[in-house]
């Protein structure tokens, strides 16, 4: 029986691949540059090149690995077609299809990215042992990953888990990357966080340590700040959390998951951040005490090969 699996999170810059026991010890990873050129024509080559060479190097034939799987950065349909990947080039391509015959027929499962991430960490990360998590990435942008009884939620048109895109805030009147008004993304983000403090900065004459930074202000320097009691950081961070738990409220009466995964660069501010987040969210779900709990993120950048990996066994 295949001992081993291999999991691939293709970004926009690299590609990052994992050796994995099928009981989900990492083995090994490494990395290729994302070949971008001529509609990426050259990505998925250069992952089965960088799989041939590292299963040679370690004396493990094609054949003792059960498969591959792939995170990829856009929507993904149950059949593996990928309609359009506006960061790779790729338009109406099935990834999963090409990198099987460019491995000799080696199975090979594909999912969007996010969802990806979040399997991984209901697998060997933040969620491990529950069968039923949201992970939402506050990074750059909001990513977000639905696993119900260990399997992603991904829709009937690749839509399942963008909560980023969820219309959350009234008042907003600047567009989203998507073209919506008032995204969750818009707010609770790395960028959104930086926003809301250049908007409150601007707003009012109140010192604050956030001011030395001026418009160059990080979501960093907001969190840093806050940490520290500085008021008008709180207040940036307490507008943030108030949209972000209002969203897990929603999503709790919609999907009731087991636990929140919470992950990205953001949640580096640990439970500073989960307890305010959580204050929120039982503020708005009074319904019930017994519903989905709050948990960081283990895996951290390997949460994309830990759930590609676990695609690949059902």
């Amino acid at each position: 029986m295949s001992s081993k699996c291999i999991g691939v999170d293709i970004g926009g810059t690299t590609v990052k691949s994992g050796l994995f026991e099928t009981d989900g010890q990492l083995l090994d990873k490494w990395e290729v540059t994302t070949r971008k050129e001529e509609n990426g024509k050259y990505i998925l080559v250069d992952v089965a090149a960088s799989i041939r060479e590292k299963l040679n190097e370690k004396g493990i034939l094609l054949s003792d690995v059960a498969g591959v799987g792939m995170g990829i950065p856009g929507p993904v349909m149950p059949d593996g077609n990928v309609e359009v990947c506006v960061n790779l080039g790729w338009r109406n391509v099935n990834p999963a299809k090409t990198l099987s015959e460019l491995l000799d027929g080696v199975s090979v499962a594909s999912g969007n990215d996010a969802n990806v991430a979040a399997l991984g960490e209901m697998w060997q990360g933040g969620g491990k042992g529950y069968s039923d998590i949201v992970a939402i990435t506050l990074g750059t942008g909001v990513g977000g990953g639905i696993v119900l009884n260990q399997k992603i939620v991904a829709g009937k048109h690749g839509l399942g888990g963008e909560v980023g895109h969820i219309h959350i805030r009234e008042d907003e009147t600047d567009h989203c990357n998507c073209g919506g008004v008032g995204c969750l993304e818009q707010i609770a983000s790395a960028t959104g966080i930086a926003k809301e403090a250049r908007r409150k900065m601007a707003a009012c004459d109140t010192p604050s340590l956030m001011r030395k930074f001026g418009d160059a202000v990080t979501a960093k320097d907001v969190l840093d700040a806050a940490k520290e009691g500085d008021a008008l950081a709180l207040e940036v961070m307490e507008v943030v959390c108030k949209y972000l738990g209002m969203a897990l409220g929603q999503i709790a009466f919609t999907v009731d998951p087991e636990v929140f995964v919470i992950g990205g660069g953001v949640s580096r501010a640990g439970k500073f951040l989960t307890d305010m987040i959580e204050k929120y969210y039982q503020f708005y779900t009074p319904l019930s005490m017994n519903k989905a709990g709050i948990a960081l993120a283990k895996l951290g950048n390997d949460a994309g090969i830990y759930g590609a990996a676990r695609l690949v066994l059902g």
